[in-house]
């Protein structure tokens, strides 16, 4: 039996599912669960039905007995998964995904939301990105609840999306002509060029070898919000980099009922992984243009998202809007210049952040307006020299609807020229799986 007292660490549950890798496991998927509410099953079964051989599956268990999330996983899956426990008393996914990284049994790992879910292929897809290009973290096409809601992040140029759709596992007729190489190099990322701090979650494959040979740390203790930023951009910033634009999706849960992305809390508590992530020295060392690109995505994302959340005048009183402008003048230390690519309605909302005596009114207002997507505000920015930078409106958003079209225009033209195919299987597949609450 499991002891719940805090130890702060992992320990392997040798009376629970099977602790070696298989024969032929690639990767390790480690998956952090909390509560046996979510649908841990699925995710699993996502894992070990459409995804096995080459990844197997470690859960960890935080602050919870091991054996109660066992119970919520499939029989045919149950005794397939490596359980690891920690109880260390701290409401943040930060400690049992690193415990699980810490742990991984294969060369690639894998981290995961318990209510999310892979696509049948997604790993082969990802290590064949990996083999065709050389990169040591592959990042998955995101999609939101099935698998054609494509998130249009990053917004990469359009040579790295149609270079990964021909490199990766669907890339066979290339390699027969002898192209691969040239494509596998092309398919390679670049952090400013691609926009890659976009992707702030660590999903995907990541090389362990890779991680100890550049000394990247891991996600930041203790922090419930943001907890996963850091470690992926200084990857971003640091690894060969491939994104599989048009392969099998990673899908975002959307029916877990007690997240915590989106409570509102006091705003250095929500946004303290931001200055955290500027005073990091791998961040100091970055050059000015890699600077500027993480910031305008830090303010456009977390610090306007943020903003956006708190509709209301009652959430903003005196210190809030202090505090709130403090964040904004130590993001323009770290990286001065970067506001120059923001539309004329970023730049308004960014003014109103960092003015605590302007009525919270006119705060909320400015958010209202900058979401009013298309209009000339929302497209131009002050000055025209930077209206076709790449972070500027315009450009941003036509890579943004290239980045999501493009997937479905493949999957369509696969599904005109391929018949369709039958898998064969002895077990329900993973689609089929009901939500562990009503399993």
């Amino acid at each position: 039996m499991s002891s719940a007292a805090p130890t702060g660490a992992p320990v392997h549950r040798a009376d629970l599912g099977s602790p070696q890798a298989p024969d032929g496991a690639l990767v390790d998927v480690v998956i952090a669960c909390h509560s046996p509410r979510r649908p841990l099953g699925r995710a699993v079964a996502s894992v070990l039905e459409g995804n096995a051989p080459a990844a197997c599956v470690t859960v960890v268990s935080h602050n919870l007995d091991a054996a109660e999330l066992a119970a919520v996983i499939g029989p045919a899956h149950r005794d397939r998964v490596r359980y690891l426990e920690l109880h260390d008393g701290i409401p943040s996914p930060a400690g049992p995904f690193n415990a699980g990284i810490a742990q991984a049994r294969t060369p690639w790992v894998s981290i995961m939301g318990s209510d999310d879910q892979l696509c049948p292929g997604a790993v082969e897809s990802w290590l064949a990105l990996a083999r065709a290009t050389g990169a040591e973290l592959v990042i998955p096409r995101l999609a939101l609840g099935e698998p054609g809601a494509t998130v249009p992040t990053p917004a990469v140029r359009w040579t790295r999306l149609l270079a990964a759709a021909l490199s990766g596992s669907s890339g066979t007729a290339m390699r027969r002509l002898g192209r691969l190489d040239r494509l596998g190099r092309l398919a390679r990322t670049d952090l400013v060029a691609d926009r890659l701090s976009y992707r702030s979650a660590p999903l995907g494959l990541m090389s362990l070898q890779a991680l100890g040979r550049e000394g990247i740390g891991a996600l930041v203790p203790g922090l419930s919000v943001g907890e996963d930023v850091s470690f992926m951009t200084q990857m971003l910033s640091a690894l060969p980099t491939a994104y599989d634009a048009v392969g099998p999706a990673y899908l975002i849960g959307e029916d877990a009922q007690d997240r915590v992305t989106y409570e509102i809390r006091p705003i250095d508590e929500q946004l303290a992984f931001l200055i955290d992530l500027v005073a990091q020295d791998w961040f100091a060392a970055l050059g000015p243009a890699q600077r500027r690109a993480v910031i305008v995505k830090m303010v456009r994302i977390h610090v306007f998202g943020a903003v956006h959340y708190r509709d209301r005048p009652e959430h903003w009183s005196r210190g809030e809007r202090r505090a709130l402008a403090a964040i904004i003048r130590a993001l323009h230390r770290a990286a001065p210049g970067y506001a120059r690519v923001l539309s004329v309605a970023e730049t308004d909302l960014l003014a109103a952040c960092l003015d605590p005596g302007a009525p919270a009114a006119e705060l909320i207002e400015a958010s209202r307006r900058r979401r009013r997507h298309g209009s000339l505000r929302t497209l131009v920015t002050p000055d025209p020299v930077w209206m076709l930078d790449r972070e500027a409106p315009l450009r941003f958003m036509a890579a943004s609807v290239l980045t999501k079209a493009l997937p479905a225009l493949l999957a369509a033209v696969s599904s005109v020229s391929s018949p369709p195919t039958v898998r064969q299987t002895k077990e329900v597949p993973w689609s089929a799986m009901p939500p562990a609450s009503s399993a």
